[in-house]
Order: C-alpha cells, then sequence, then structure tokens
C-alpha cells in the first residue's frame, strides 16, 4: 500500500489548530509534519506536546534567506529522508482540510484514483463566513458550512497531493522542479491535466479548462474567511509567503472570491463521531487543555484590542462599484 504525508507551514494558528490536526489524523496518513515560526500564541507549545504524544512532527522553519516561509519550509521537507521514503506528501494550510469523498472518504481512497500519477490537482472548495462576524470558539467544520454550490473557473485554484521523489522543490500550491520531463498530472477524477504549471518557477495556478475543474472524488474545504474578525486578524501577521497588502480586508476581492455562502455541504462531517473522540482524547490532556483555553482567550482579548470599529473601517474595502 502506497504511504503518504502530510505538511503544513504554520504561525500563531493555535485556537484552531487542534480540530485540524484531529481530523487529519484519521484520514490515514502515515506522517504528519507542521513547520512553524515565530509563533506568539501557544502554536508552537501545542505541537511539541502533540509530537511528544507520538501525533506528528514538529519541525522549525529555517527561514532561509530569500524565500518566503512556505517556500523555505518545503525546501527543508523535501531534503528530509523520512519525506523521501513516502510515495505521497500533501501540502496544506491550516485554514484547509482534505474532504475525500471517494470510499471510506481516506487517504488511501484517494491514492487508488491517483494511480501510477506524478501529481494530482485538489481543487479548493470554497466556504464562506454563514454570516458569523466574531468568533466564540467550536468547531470551524461544524460551523462552516455555507459554501459555493460548484467548481467556478474565477476562483479555480488546486492544492497537490504529489511524489516527493519526483520534484526537487515545491511552492503553497504545487510542486516544482520535476526531477523527469515526462510528468503526469491529473485532477481528482483522475482526468490527465496539462502539466506545463509544474515547470513554471512563477506559476501558481494549473489554469484548467472548464471542463478540467472538478470536485469528484476530493477536494480541499478552504475556510479562508472563517468569521469575519478570524479573517480581519490575518492583517497582524501577513500571509505564508510573507506579503502584507489588502487582500484580508473585507470586501477585498479575495474576501469576494472566498465568502461563497450559496449552497451546502456537510460531507465532511461523515468523520464527526471519530472526530469528536479523538477532540476528547486532545483535550482529556492538561497541557493540550490548559493551551487551547489560553488561545481562544488570548485571541478573544487581541481581537477586541485590534478590531476597534476605525480599525475595521480603515481594513474594510470600497463596496465594488456594479457594472452598467
Amino acid at each position: 500500500m502506497p504511504t503518504s504525508g502530510l505538511v503544513s507551514c504554520m504561525r500563531n494558528e493555535a485556537p484552531f489548530l487542534l480540530e485540524w490536526v484531529a481530523y487529519h489524523s484519521l484520514l490515514g496518513f502515515d506522517r504528519i509534519f507542521v513547520y512553524t515560526n515565530a509563533c506568539t500564541d501557544g502554536t508552537d507549545l501545542m505541537l511539541e506536546r502533540l509530537q511528544q504524544m507520538g501525533v506528528l512532527t514538529h519541525l522549525h522553519n529555517p527561514m532561509s534567506k530569500g524565500l518566503g516561509p512556505q517556500e523555505s519550509a518545503m525546501q527543508h521537507f523535501l531534503s528530509l529522508d523520512d519525506v523521501q521514503q513516502l510515495d505521497w506528501v500533501l501540502h496544506i494550510d491550516a485554514d484547509e482540510f482534505l474532504n475525500v469523498q471517494a470510499g471510506q472518504g481516506r487517504i488511501a481512497d484517494l491514492l487508488a484514483v491517483a494511480g501510477s500519477a506524478d501529481v494530482m490537482a485538489l481543487m479548493w472548495r470554497p466556504f464562506g463566513n454563514n454570516g458569523l462576524t466574531r468568533w466564540t470558539g467550536g468547531s470551524v467544520l461544524d460551523t462552516f458550512t455555507a459554501t459555493q454550490a460548484r467548481p467556478r473557473a474565477p476562483n479555480a485554484q488546486h492544492k497537490s497531493l504529489f511524489r516527493p521523489r519526483s520534484f526537487g522543490a515545491a511552492i503553497d500550491h504545487m510542486p516544482k522542479e520535476p526531477l523527469s520531463g515526462d510528468v503526469c498530472l491529473v485532477n481528482s477524477a483522475g482526468v490527465t491535466c496539462d502539466p506545463r504549471a509544474l515547470f513554471s518557477r512563477h506559476q501558481a495556478r494549473y489554469r484548467m479548462p472548464v471542463e478540467n475543474l472538478s470536485w469528484d472524488n476530493a477536494y480541499i474545504n478552504h475556510y479562508a474567511i472563517r468569521s469575519d474578525d478570524i479573517f480581519l486578524m490575518k492583517n497582524v501577521r501577513g500571509d505564508g509567503m510573507g506579503r502584507v497588502s489588502e487582500k484580508y480586508f473585507l470586501n477585498s476581492k479575495f474576501y469576494r472570491r472566498q465568502n461563497k455562502n450559496g449552497g451546502q455541504d456537510t460531507s465532511i462531517l461523515r468523520h464527526r463521531d471519530a472526530l469528536n473522540a479523538r477532540m476528547t482524547e486532545f483535550m482529556a490532556d492538561p497541557v493540550l487543555d490548559f493551551l487551547q483555553t489560553q488561545a481562544l482567550s488570548a485571541f478573544i482579548r487581541t481581537r477586541d484590542r485590534v478590531l476597534t470599529p476605525e480599525r475595521i473601517a480603515e481594513w474594510t474595502a470600497p463596496e465594488p462599484v456594479a457594472q452598467g
């Protein structure tokens, strides 16, 4: 049976970390790796405890000169002997959850679809804020079920499940520097797609034709917004590529593109009972319980201090002008 690993790069994700780890630990990945840098909210401490419990491997991002946090971490990740022993790896963020529709909803079911391919492009499915402006805690998966009803080209982006031994580098959305000129890329339906983006240093989107945009078998639940206050607080730290811009303003182009509430999707909750049991197991640990409680309280305090009415107004983009 093919082996698989999950890798993520995080900074200050403590209020949401345990659910992400608990959920993905149920999908059958052989290894989970999480990189962190400059955490101030206990994310790194929680990961250290989870490593002590044998749940995952926590690594410190080396922050290589000239590279963004994600690229730096992935450069280090692909150099690890443990990673080179894996057949497949998936690189996603803390606001992304792999939602496998095939079979029993496990990674093995998805690898069966991938077959002999080198890369499987997994399309985002954007989930909106469900009308929620303030976060008080709880489950992201239970709370945010409003989503885009069908795949659409304007906001079509992907994350990648790929064979680590076939590539020399990776960015946030895909592997790069193929070690062979003959690379097979498939979408989640198993359909062969144009792999040219894998050879381009600067291209971060697959730019597939509409007929290849698919949520068949699996997709990435992308909770880029969650509640509005969580979204706005991303301005405090910038994004995973080290950039700060108006991207994280309310009504920004990114906000409008990702805040989709026209449909409903609860399919990821097929794992709810097992997830709740795993969360109960985590919270029974006094260290994790303390750190989780502290993280949520700290988030609420910081939010209430930072997100004044004046700051919210400053971080709200003008409504787009309707085209006549």
